[in-house]
């Protein structure tokens, strides 16, 4: 009965935006409006298998475990004000839509999913046959899960998760690049790509400018590896969204220095702030350890606000901007 309403409400929702003409986000229990999304955390984990895409299996854990041990951290989120959860655990890498979905509905979160492929780590979590497809072939993978959901689950991606090396792009990655700008245009899902330094990240912009897609589409995860803000303002004002997300209690001033830089350059709407925590690991015991989602809630916005952030530029930051940046909707680059 659960998967018969998601259908029916996703058939609503086909379109890239909802009946009344406003953006939708496309999470594991279906389309929510953007508008009704409240604050996000934008990069997190819930499980994470680093085994590699040729061992990897669902019988190497328990989800009841798994939820056992998560399920609190999300629940203390929300408790803190967390509205919407981005979960980027891509396939081969641990991703599990029906635990996602049974956390979502025992948290109230709206959690999101990801289609995709992961190519940093020399490829590890790469599937071997997956070498050998063109862009296009990818691309229908990727496509295929949006239409008809993953698996047999009825679960739909709400975003595109590929990765890259940190230094310029192999022509295999360039290869998933061209494949997500595909799947994009298809799809209207943003492109969530683990890059790190600012060398890949404007060589991605530049593919996805040639494939017709808006830097719009385009979440350079890991932003934090590039120190000047020059740059990380660079490639807001070309339109991509500049995802600064290894917060912790140990860098909190770090995150206020760089808001504030970005504020000073006009590029706060374009930035996105999370804490790439999380990380149940079924080859440790018990999950192994596993880092929560509070300092965001409980350190970072307090200390914003005592620098001179208002309400409003909070608001930007935490909710206008991450909802802006999942709306699914197709972003054509403007001739």
């Amino acid at each position: 009965m659960k998967l018969f309403k998601l259908l029916l409400v996703s058939i609503a929702f086909y379109g890239c935006v909802s009946q009344d003409g406003k953006d939708i986000i496309m999470t594991v229990n279906g389309p929510v409006k953007a508008e009704s999304t409240g604050r996000w955390l934008t990069h997190e984990h819930i499980l994470v298998d680093f085994i590699g895409a040729d061992s990897i299996s669902p019988g190497r854990y328990n989800r009841q475990d798994v939820i056992r041990k998560t399920l609190p951290f999300l629940l203390q989120a929300r408790d803190l004000g967390c509205r919407t959860f981005v979960e980027c655990t891509p396939e081969y890498l641990g991703r599990d839509p029906e635990l996602l979905r049974t956390l979502a509905d025992s948290s109230g979160l709206n959690i999101l999913t990801n289609t995709g492929f992961y190519g940093a780590v020399n490829n590890k979590y790469i599937p071997s046959f997956a070498f050998s497809l063109t862009a296009e072939e990818l691309a229908g993978i990727w496509t295929g899960e949006w239409e008809k959901g993953i698996g047999q689950t009825g679960i739909k991606p709400g975003f595109i998760k590929i990765s890259v090396e940190r230094d310029s792009l192999s022509e295999f990655h360039a290869r998933l690049v061209k494949a997500a700008a595909i799947t994009h245009l298809k799809t209207g899902l943003v492109i969530a790509s683990h890059t790190g330094p600012s060398i890949p990240a404007f060589q991605q912009i530049e593919l996805l400018e040639k494939e017709g897609v808006s830097p719009e589409a385009f979440i350079w995860i890991h932003a934090q590896a590039e120190k000047d803000p020059e740059v990380l303002c660079r490639a807001a004002l070309k339109g991509a969204w500049v995802s600064i997300d290894n917060l912790n209690e140990d860098n909190v001033n770090d995150f206020v220095s760089i808001l504030k830089a970005m504020k000073e350059k006009g590029c706060l709407n374009r930035v996105l702030i999370s804490h790439d925590a999380g990380w149940y690991d079924p080859a440790k015991e018990n999950g192994g350890d596993f880092r929560g989602f509070t300092t965001m809630f409980e350190k970072l916005i307090p200390e914003l606000k005592n620098n001179g952030f208002t309400d409003k530029e909070i608001k930007q930051v935490f909710e206008v901007n991450p909802a802006r940046a999942f709306a699914v909707r197709i972003r054509r680059l403007k001739n």
